[in-house]
């Protein structure tokens, strides 16, 4: 970065700032900007932009599709074409999905040259001119006014009554004092030079000349671009489905390698073609292939549901890791708080003279707005108002900040007055009257400081009419205005509802020690507003003190983008993040969170960076998003467990059945209708109900959960499974392939009656009307297809009588009886777990 603190740009004299940029008052002629221009190059963010084919063969960077991709090509080899084509339409969609996403957040490093497609007025060869701030170059001349936003890094040479709006780049609520002032000292972070002007900043009133020293990459705001496009994030669901479809993978392929060597060595002739196909179909059978399915269509329907509640869901599997989130970091300006200044108190005897005194003060000489005045102009009465606006302005003195005051002469009718604010402490010598240094006022003042608002004092003097005594002494003292930025109505009660979902939430701020302090005891997210720190202090902290402050602190002040990112980073070590912001400043922290979330007004790279936007700008909204988040995860664990253990156990009953006997216990064609048939009933999970339990607190995907829960129950079914196998395996080989496919359609879908909460199956929520309806209709297809034409022809069932179709009915009724008891104990004796569903949950 083109450091300027390290360029001691900012204090140092104007002459010295032009001997070392190698420029004037004049500016730089054509020439030599144009050099300059070849070194340094355009004033843009270059990025380098991904071919939209890297990101189109990145989605098949996955274990999970090879998976896929594997089923789909067995299918085909079996000639089994409508398999083939559902796991196609699975892959189409979730390679369709990914693209989209990678895309489009791919463009966000591309909208940070929206700030830079204006014009400035620069001075060249010694003439204004308006140029495209592309063309700008360190050493270059330009001038402000109100409404312009600042085309690059710049050091301010002359200013009048100027206040520039950062809060897109450092979260500060309130508009920065600019001088042209040397700095006398270090500031702790080039944020804090007040004769520094940045890149994407909005002039609100005055105007200014000023010299540029940095452009592009070499800008505070090049630092944040460069932060948000070398930021690469991975979804934590899409991490947990790498980790599953890896454990899935190996699983398959060593059972199938254990299954044809142990036929090789039991069988003396095996029929190797037969066998392969055998073992193609099942390997086929045990991929979950409609996963992709049923995560999109739960996240699709999570969105749905949150567009409803004034939420926009840009990256699906972001509704999934919201409901796994425990540490929420905001930023309070805009988010906590209104981000506008309102009058809090007026401490004075005459509270509507001080309001108009104090509004004529405030009021831009320049076009633009000041927020001081647009709050105190709320005070006053329509004849006051009139007042303002005729006053005349005789002559004035800006604020300076070695001052901390400003002045005026006015004329109000026919009185000519000298008016003057500034802090108290500067007030005192200038006044006659002792008011100013009453206790009770100086006490007034200290706990206004100390409850993060701001105070000023204001100071009137009659002049005569040749202003012969136009001096800063002898004030009347009036009173003092104290100002503050009000929380948002809604934000205590959404910080409460938060806690009781277990959820942390961190105050991360450009504002002030005080203010971020007092807002957030005043929520109740810390009892004593001194529990704070600033960002300088976080940074000067060894490392291992910084990971336990990230942890026990909840609120840090004074922090710049990088100080964000590292703070999200370190708690990631931990915890699952959500970051919600709104600034330019908050791009790579919300790039790099598990979770990123912005507000409806965000600037424009937030929202590109971000996987929520929020319409409302309420905390609500969010508690309603991890909710709705936290469903999405309990259902498509419900889809995973039950085909994980349903699958394996009739995978390891089936293969080792057919080491028992001289055919297969069921035919390849018939084990993909098992898959085909079940995948119905499952891909509705996505539409079903959930209990309460499993949303009251943040859960998280672990693979150790699921293999154990469905190593229990894969043994129930592995052992359900053989009996099927011993009453029928003296039968007849069709009647054992009939009954054995009846068997393990009707019992998965009894077993997902089940599965679907950790609950006593009559004490769990209703089950939705797509469950319902087509599980009624798999089951009545199971039953009648043996007894057709197709089902004999095309599948070898056989018809069976009454009394086989009771014995199944028996077999499964204990099936299901069984796995409901088998889940029950389970969860009883894993009872220190939290209630969501096969999850590794965390109390705050």
């Amino acid at each position: 970065m083109y450091d300027v603190v390290r360029m001691k740009l900012h204090d140092c004299t104007t002459s010295e700032l032009f001997q070392i940029l190698k420029t004037s008052p004049h500016g730089l002629t054509s020439s030599e900007a144009s050099q300059r221009l070849q070194e340094s190059g355009p004033n843009e963010i270059e990025n380098a932009r991904v071919h939209w084919t890297h990101i189109l063969v990145r989605q098949f960077k996955s274990p999970f599709i090879y998976l896929l991709l594997v089923a789909c090509v067995l299918s085909l080899f079996l000639g089994q074409w409508i398999d083939s084509l559902m796991v196609f339409l699975f892959l189409g969609i979730n390679t369709t999905l990914g693209f989209y996403q990678e895309y489009h957040s791919e463009k966000t490093v591309q909208l940070l040259k929206k700030y830079l497609e204006i014009k400035s007025t620069v001075i060249r060869d010694g003439k204004e001119v308006e140029l495209d701030v592309e063309q700008l170059v360190p050493g270059d001349m330009v001038r402000l006014v109100a409404g312009d936003r600042i085309p690059a890094d710049v050091r301010f040479i002359e200013s009048a009554d100027l206040l520039v709006d950062e809060s897109v780049l450092t979260g500060e609520s309130v508009p920065r004092e600019k001088t042209t002032v040397i700095l006398a000292q270090k500031p702790d972070d080039i944020y804090s030079a007040s004769n520094i002007g940045f890149l994407a900043t909005t002039v609100v009133s005055g105007e200014a000349k000023a010299v540029v020293i940095g452009t592009g990459k070499n800008t505070a705001y090049g630092e944040v671009a460069k932060l948000t496009a070398q930021t690469e994030r991975m979804s934590t669901f899409e991490r947990q489905l790498s980790q599953f479809s890896k454990f899935t993978l190996i699983i398959v392929l060593a059972t199938l390698a254990l299954l044809i060597i142990a036929n090789l060595a039991i069988k003396r002739s095996p029929n190797f073609v037969e066998l392969t196909l055998f073992s193609i179909a099942l390997a086929v059978s045990i991929i979950p292939e409609a996963l992709p399915v049923v995560t999109t269509f739960s996240l699709s329907l999570g969105a749905a549901h949150l567009t409803r509640k004034h939420v926009v869901v840009k990256r699906l599997s972001a509704v999934e890791d919201l409901g796994s989130i425990e540490v929420l970091c905001s930023d309070k300006t805009g988010t906590l708080t209104e981000n506008k200044l309102v009058v809090d108190e007026i401490n004075s005897k005459d509270q509507k003279l001080t309001a108009l005194y104090a509004s004529i003060v405030a009021k831009p000489s320049h076009r633009g707005s000041d927020p001081f005045y647009e709050a105190l102009v709320q005070q006053l009465s329509p004849d006051q108002l009139i007042q303002v606006r005729s006053s005349v302005i005789l002559r004035e003195f800006p604020f300076d900040p070695n001052r901390k005051r400003a002045s005026k002469v006015v004329k109000i009718s026919d009185k000519k007055l000298l008016l003057v604010v500034g802090a108290l402490e500067m007030m005192v010598p200038l006044c006659k009257s002792s008011q100013h240094t009453d206790p009770a006022l100086v006490s007034w003042v200290k706990q206004k400081g100390a409850s993060g608002k701001r105070v000023v004092a204001l100071a009137v003097k009659e002049l005569d009419s040749k202003f012969t005594n136009v001096t800063e002494d002898h004030l009347q003292f009036l009173g003092a205005i104290s100002f503050v930025d009000p929380i948002k109505s809604t934000t205590i009660a959404a910080v409460h509802q938060a806690k009781q979902l277990g959820l942390q939430i961190k105050i991360l701020t450009g504002d002030s020690k005080e203010v971020a302090g007092y807002v957030a005891a005043q929520i109740h997210l810390i009892e004593s507003p001194h529990a704070v720190i600033t960002g300088s202090e976080f940074e000067a902290l060894p490392t291992e003190k910084q990971h336990a402050a990230v942890e026990h602190i909840h609120v840090f002040a004074r922090v710049i983008p990088q100080q964000k990112y590292k703070i999200i980073q370190l708690l990631q070590e931990k915890h699952e993040v959500g970051f919600l912001g709104e600034g330019i400043n908050d791009a790579p922290a919300l790039k790099i969170a598990n979770v990123a979330l912005v507000v409806r007004g965000a600037a424009d790279i937030a929202r590109e960076a971000a996987d929520i936007v929020l319409l409302q700008k309420s905390l609500k909204v969010i508690v309603d998003g991890v909710k709705e988040g936290r469903q999405v995860f309990t259902n498509t664990t419900k889809y995973i467990t039950a085909t994980l253990s349903a699958n394996f156990g009739n995978f390891f009953a089936v293969s080792l059945a057919s080491l028992l006997i001289d055919y297969l216990p069921m035919l390849p064609l018939q084990i993909l209708l098992v898959n085909l048939l079940t995948d119905f009933p499952m891909i509705a999970v996505a539409t079903d109900t959930v209990d309460h339990e499993a949303v009251a607190t943040p859960s998280r995907f672990q693979l150790k959960n699921f293999i154990l829960f469905s190593l229990v129950m894969g043994i129930v079914s592995t052992f359900f499974d053989f009996l099927f196998f011993g009453i029928f395996v003296r039968i007849s080989a069709p009647v054992l392939q009939t009954a054995w496919f009846m068997g393990s359609v009707v019992t998965e879908l009894g077993f997902l009656f089940s599965v679907r909460s950790r609950l006593a199956f009559w004490k769990a929520s209703r089950p939705s009307n797509s469950i319902l309806i087509l599980s009624a209709l798999i089951f009545g297809l199971v039953i009648l297809l043996p007894y057709t034409v197709i089902g004999k022809q095309l599948f070898l069932f056989q018809s069976l009588p009454l009394a086989y179709l009771i014995v199944i009915t028996i077999l499964v009724t204990g099936y299901f009886l069984v796995s409901e008891s088998a889940k029950l104990l389970y969860f009883r004796e894993r009872r220190y777990d939290q209630p969501a569903f096969l999850s590794e949950t965390k109390k705050s």
